[in-house]
């Protein structure tokens, strides 16, 4: 059995933060990596010890394998994080790291391989008793053939990229006429994102909800789940409101989901933590859809609801531990609500917002967890993923977890660049989410997100009342949708 002691975290922003925090209670001692313009984040800071990787760009920096190698070599460290992102979902990067004498923190290569490849995962789940969507098992080879895929499974359907996920390589086709050209335009997207251009062709679920088991596996073939996530918030396939546990998930569904998200890790041999994600449909039948092999960007509202540090139970299970818990331990606590805080300009179709942080405060009390790589004096630039947090909010039940989060969110301030405090605001006021019926369409069907430069006037009704919040945000209905248009909140506030 293996024991650790000097972690490198392959990674930047809040997740290298929360992955320190975790080691430092474990005593363990943590290096640090950055890029030229994170040389002052807090990750850096934080860490015992700092390491440049001379660059500016990912590919630059937090993607080179060899640097990152030769600074785990030069601080004699013991295993290395990859976090989420960059390279934690690279076979090739875990097999370096085990080939070059270091513990991986993550599931083996060769589990990377097959799960990365979702068209590899489909065809490992389709012999045994996990339902998954509707389409083909391997790669589409040609255009015959996806037509005749298409057609058995009926329109309309979803192009994917077999080697990525986050929306790229994605085509939603309604005809036979529309396959040659979409598939195309999925493989170039494709091959762009993640250096492979297969694509496969899957029924399209309307109006699903995606909801996923978090897992946990350790090497003495123990396996448990931590229930659901609730993860429909979602903009360009993009999380940007996750719950714990989720209004759709009887306790019936959960353990039948818990159960086929166990038995999926047992027949791909995994080890450490992971996220088996679903769809599930208006009947409560719920489709396997692919296997996150890291640790998940949403996994407080986990902890916060069961009681369990996540990393911590990786790092244990990676010196070679057994799980420090049985399925019979795993209890729900409450609930907890993660509002993703964002470098963008939502009123501004989501583009991102670029600044230096000049006045940063996060929200605090009782139940609010803020998981953030940001501090006053902060840079953000282009280079990288615009999430700069993580606001976390947990309560007895569900109406006190959303008014928790309310409230934090209001208090939330953060100058120089904007952000999607004032979208989530208005997320969790909205009658569908709070109600709970709402799926992974949501922001297509109530927030039309329009470009200021495109709008035309004639189109535009400004409805009489508004939706007030402390970042004066207004909220505009046009068509019944709710508007998200920088110019008309300008003009609406120079007549007030």
């Amino acid at each position: 059995m293996a024991h650790i002691k000097k972690i490198l975290i392959a990674n930047r922003g809040e997740i290298a933060v929360r992955i320190h925090r975790s080691a430092k209670e474990m005593g363990i001692s943590t290096v640090a990596v950055f890029s030229d313009p994170d040389r002052t984040a807090p990750h850096v800071l934080l860490c015992d010890e700092a390491y440049p990787l001379h660059g500016i760009t990912s590919t630059e920096t937090y993607l080179r394998i060899d640097k990152l190698l030769e600074i785990a070599k030069n601080a004699n460290v013991d295993a290395i994080h990859p976090g989420y992102g960059f390279l934690s979902e690279k076979e090739s990067f875990a097999r370096s790291v085990t080939e070059a004498g270091f513990i991986f923190i993550g599931p083996r290569a060769e589990t990377i391989e097959l799960l990365g490849s979702k068209t590899s995962a489909r065809e490992l789940l389709s012999g045994k008793n996990i339902p998954i969507v509707p389409g083909s098992v391997k790669p589409i080879n040609n255009l015959d053939e996806a037509i005749e895929v298409a057609s058995s499974i009926g329109f309309p359907v979803l192009i994917k990229a077999s080697g990525g996920g986050g929306g790229k390589g994605m085509r939603l086709v309604y005809s036979a006429g529309e396959l040659e050209n979409s598939i195309e335009r999925a493989q170039n997207e494709a091959e762009k994102a993640f250096s492979d251009n297969r694509v496969y062709i899957e029924k399209y679920i309307v109006n699903p909800k995606h909801i996923e088991i978090q897992i946990l596996a350790d090497n003495h073939g123990n396996v448990i789940h931590l229930g659901e996530r609730e993860c429909s918030v979602q903009r360009r396939h993009q999380k940007v409101v996750e719950e714990c546990p989720s209004t759709a998930v009887t306790p019936e569904l959960r353990s039948a989901m818990g159960l086929a998200a166990v038995e999926i890790a047992k027949a791909a041999g995994y080890v450490n933590a992971g996220t088996m994600e679903f769809l599930v449909d208006a009947d409560k039948n719920f489709y396997f859809l692919e296997v996150n092999t890291r640790v998940q960007v949403e996994h407080p509202i986990t902890e916060m609801v069961y009681g369990i540090d996540i990393i911590k139970e990786q790092i244990r299970i990676a010196e070679g531990e057994n799980l420090s818990l049985s399925q019979e331990d795993v209890k729900i606590n409450g609930h907890a609500i993660e509002a993703r805080i964002y470098a963008e300009e939502y009123d501004n179709n989501f583009l991102p917002s670029t600044g230096t942080i000049t006045h940063y405060q996060p929200s605090e009390g009782l139940g609010v967890r803020n998981d953030s790589g940001i501090r006053t004096g902060s840079e953000i630039t282009m280079h990288y993923d615009p999430m700069i947090a993580k606001l976390v909010a947990h309560g007895r039940n569900r109406t006190e977890a959303i008014e928790k989060m309310k409230r934090a969110l209001r208090e939330y301030k953060i100058n120089g660049v904007k952000t999607t405090i004032p979208f989530c605001e208005i997320v969790l006021s909205h009658p569908e989410f709070i109600n709970g019926s709402y799926d992974i369409n949501f922001v297509a069907k109530h927030f039309l997100v329009s470009d200021p430069l495109l709008e035309k006037e004639e189109s535009i009704a400004i409805a009489a009342s508004f939706v007030t919040s402390s970042a004066d945000v207004r909220k505009i209905s046009l068509n019944n949708k709710i508007v998200v248009s920088q110019t008309q909140w300008k003009n609406q506030l120079r007549n007030e």
